[in-house]
């Protein structure tokens, strides 16, 4: 098996304890929040790549593999075993014989294999089509030239063969939400969009548009004993008033917590005690659009690295809840360089750099952004001053969070503003900056380069493991030189949680979601019962 390319180290790093050595308890509530947005995407979660929704998912689906926040990998969790060749290209999957959809049928082969063809209609251009494209043959069926993954392999009901394109480890790609396995003969009905059907701990009853996310214990969840509460409802908690109020008032079990409310959670003497924080592996960027003529200009995209203080912006808005970027790759990243340099503040380097790409009055282009407190429009609003500084205005376009996903994936925009995964496998994080990963997937800003295209390619195709990490530490600095983004903030997430929540994990992927078959309350919860 390939050595897993994870840091164990400040990937993890827990502030607040959260493992207990108590006996869980069964049944109530547990009362949980999706607090990036105003609503959900939708129940498909194939069709979102938007952390909002992978909250709700966690509850009623499940992938090929999961995430272990205690181990800092990903682990099996539809398979029982898996066999991997000496070339590290073909892996064979002994499936589950005891993982039930919530309509009673028993999961096989077939759903695996109906699932990734799905995921690869190009058409469709689902998100999740970027991490199923390690498979032969996948790109193939993306491209309309064939119906099926020549690469995946049904060998019996409960065992399948997967080919790799390359040496990666395919945990890395399949333990998102957006990979979930559904159900074949489920799914491909009208009425699934509304009513989906998992694997989950626990099974759909409502969603609430705007409002809420109610799922009840599946008994034949394949974990013995497993979930403990009955109920798991998400209430959608976009604004960070409405989770402070709610949680001072004991309606909700846990909140992630914005930089206002870190800085006020901390001093307060009791509420200070349930804090989770975590080094998640996020990047706040903003991404330019080269179609937009100013930023096909490297010189341009390097003009507004400079003339933003980023420091002051962390120090001051973001009150420290945040580590400064200097690219894409997070410090929690084994391929992190921890040499390496942000930008410095210099507007007079940014004014220089405008003049010498024909804009030495500057110019105006649309930022679009969401009202997130950390990388919404507050930061927007930040900013704009100190690019007038050197000639540049800024005309924001607020969005909800729904659709600066969609946004991006279509290029409808001049900038956007948004914090996007970068991790946890540096290589898979990286190949949204290759040329042959399209916009719909995670390539938002076009980018191509031709030596950052052959160090990945060279990095996924060997098996010297420092070889590897040097490839993708030199990418990530053309990255950094190429600018197709400003370089602003690698998230440290902070979780507020109630004495009577137990189980929580220190998930560095996107601390928000967790696995709800391993939480439970305590008697002293208001929703005990």
């Amino acid at each position: 098996m390939l050595k897993k390319l994870i840091a164990t180290t400040a990937l993890a790093l827990v502030i607040g304890g959260v493992a207990e050595a108590q006996t869980p308890r069964t049944g109530g509530t547990i009362r949980f929040t999706a607090p990036y947005g105003s609503s959900f995407a939708n129940l498909d979660i194939h069709t979102s790549n938007r952390a909002q929704d992978e909250i709700w998912a966690k509850a009623i689906h499940r992938a090929l593999y999961n995430w272990d926040a205690n181990a800092n990998k990903p682990v099996l969790e539809l398979a029982k075993e898996v066999k991997v060749s000496g070339d590290g290209l073909v892996y064979t999957y002994k499936l589950r014989d005891d993982a039930y959809f919530h309509n009673g049928r028993k999961m096989t082969a077939d759903d695996i294999v109906w699932t990734f063809t799905r995921l690869m209609d190009g058409a469709k251009a689902y998100p999740g089509a970027r991490y199923v494209r390690i498979i032969k043959g996948a790109i193939d069926v993306e491209k309309g030239q064939a119906k099926e993954i020549s690469g995946l392999r049904k060998i019996d009901d409960q065992t399948i063969e997967m080919t790799l394109t390359e040496k990666v480890d395919p945990g890395f790609n399949f333990y998102q939400a957006m990979t979930s396995i559904y159900p074949a003969d489920e799914a491909a009905k009208e009425s699934f969009a509304t009513k989906p059907i998992g694997l989950g701990p626990y099974k759909f009853v409502e969603y609430v548009p705007g409002s809420r996310l109610v799922a009840e214990r599946w008994e034949k969840f394949y974990k013995p004993g497993q979930p403990y509460a009955d109920r798991v409802t998400v209430s959608i908690m976009g604004e960070a008033s409405a989770r402070d109020v709610a949680f001072r008032n004991k309606e909700i079990d846990a909140s992630i917590l914005g930089p206002t409310q870190y800085v006020a959670y901390k001093a307060d003497p009791e509420l200070s005690k349930g804090l989770l924080e975590v080094p998640e592996v996020y990047t706040r960027v903003m991404g330019m659009n080269p179609s937009f003529k100013p930023f096909s200009d490297k010189r341009v995209r390097q003009a507004i690295n400079y003339a933003i203080d980023a420091d002051l912006i962390i120090k001051k808005l973001v009150k420290d809840k945040a580590y400064r970027a200097t690219s894409w790759l997070p410090i929690s990243s084994p391929a992190y360089d921890k040499d390496m340099k942000p930008y410095p503040y210099d507007p007079e380097k940014a004014k220089k750099l405008l003049a010498e790409a024909g804009y030495p009055q500057g110019f105006e282009f649309e930022w679009t952004a969401t009202s997130n407190e950390s990388w919404g429009i507050p930061i927007v609003e930040a900013v704009i001053p100190m690019l007038e500084k050197v000639g540049i205005k800024v005309k924001i376009k607020p969005v909800e969070g729904t659709v600066l996903s969609e946004v991006a994936r279509s290029g409808n925009y001049q900038a956007f503003i948004w914090s996007n995964t970068s991790g946890p496998d540096p290589l898979t994080s990286l190949k949204c900056f290759h040329s042959a990963t399209p916009q719909t997937a995670c390539n938002y800003t076009q980018f191509k380069n031709a030596e950052f295209d052959k160090l990945l390619d060279e990095a996924a195709a060997t098996d010297d493991q420092a070889k590897r990490i040097e490839n993708l530490k030199k990418a990530n600095g053309i990255l950094r030189e190429e600018a197709p983004m400003w370089w602003f903030n690698y998230n440290k997430a902070v979780m507020a949680y109630q004495p009577w929540l137990k189980g929580l994990q220190p998930n560095a992927t996107e601390l928000a979601i967790q696995n709800y078959e391993d939480m439970w309350v305590d008697a002293s919860s208001p929703a005990a019962k």
